[in-house]
């Protein structure tokens, strides 16, 4: 159905478009990046697409990499219309969760996400991630309001010091 990918300076077009495109499912919960050259540019970034046009149908984020004791990273993601509901990034999702854990090594992935945003927490949650929290006030969405998030989580239980990066 669907493969990863890391973005490449040709994606510019597609990407801007996507991000156009998908407004109404994006908003109140992300907004278009500010730099789309730094956004293709950044390290974490992969790229849901496809299998049969190559499309790209979301994004997921690996930022904020902690080794040493922690090995730990956040996780962030959108999808784009018209590939939403369709199971695209949850199968996205099995495929990014293989890259963090055994790629990356990490221990432990998080994810924050607004409480109000059921399809997300419907992702995360049938991905394997358990509710841990609630943070007040965590995030500037939008460069704008503070925003209040709940903390899901998944543990890599084959995590490996020989491993560790």
């Amino acid at each position: 159905m669907v493969f990863l990918r890391t973005p490449k300076i040709e994606d510019l077009l597609e990407i801007k478009c996507a991000y156009e495109n998908s407004i109404s499912i994006h908003n109140p919960w992300v907004f278009a990046p500010e730099n789309y050259m730094s956004y293709l540019q950044q390290e974490g970034r992969y790229f849901i697409c496809a299998n049969e046009t190559g499309a790209i149908v979301g994004t997921f984020n690996i930022s904020g990499v902690v080794r040493g004791y922690f090995q730990s990273a956040y996780l962030g993601y959108e999808v784009f219309h018209p590939y939403q509901e369709k199971g695209l990034m949850s199968e996205g999702l099995k495929l990014l969760l293989k890259e963090a854990f055994e790629s990356l090594n990490l221990h432990r992935l998080e994810a924050n996400i607004q409480p109000e945003n059921i399809a997300s927490i419907k992702l995360v949650s049938n991905g394997g991630f358990v509710k841990e929290g609630f943070s007040r006030n965590y995030l500037r969405v939008g460069g704008s309001e503070w925003k209040d998030h709940e903390r899901w989580t998944i543990i890599n239980s084959n995590w490996s010091e020989q491993k560790k990066s």
